[in-house]
């Protein structure tokens, strides 16, 4: 039976397969509660408001992506309606990204929802396993960052930005 041997899965294939799952299920759950325009790439934005609003460099900080690609996602999710822009008021110059009502209703959603898909895991692994298995992968995780946050020039890059 040479050749049935299943090839164990890298890191990086489970990984996406794990978040394009959760994504699906978030975003198609979304959908049904109202929330049918919200995509993957807003949720990189929404998933780091707050209330009283937050600037759109920090927004670019928390979530990794560039700042012009933020701006982007922000126009996205004004048209929308999930978000406006307001001044800073500790440095009129700047603006704050602010949730309407609207956004507000999604992030708590969103928040539920992740949070059932969490207890289902939970309940399908085991307590203990998912704690161990959530431990470990926040391990992963921050191990990473670390890589992130201490490389220069990362292998495959040219530093010269030829």
């Amino acid at each position: 039976m040479m050749g049935t041997a299943k090839k164990d899965p890298d890191l990086g294939m489970l990984t996406g397969q794990l978040m394009r799952a959760i994504q699906e299920e978030l975003f198609q759950t979304l959908a049904g509660q109202g929330h049918p325009h919200v995509r993957p790439r807003h949720g990189s934005i929404l998933a780091f408001l707050h209330p009283e609003g937050v600037r759109a460099t920090d927004l670019s900080a928390r979530s990794g992506q560039h700042k012009q690609i933020v701006g982007t996602i922000v126009d996205e999710l004004v048209g929308l309606g999930y978000v406006r822009r307001e001044p800073d008021p500790r440095d009129r110059r700047a603006k704050l990204v602010v949730p309407t009502e609207h956004g507000m209703d999604e992030i708590a959603k969103a928040r539920a929802i992740l949070a059932a898909i969490e207890h289902r895991h939970r309940q399908a692994l085991g307590s203990d396993a998912y704690t161990a298995f959530k431990d470990t992968f926040q391990r992963v995780v921050e191990h990473q960052r670390a890589w992130r946050d201490t490389c220069d020039d990362p292998p495959g890059t040219d530093p010269s930005g030829a």
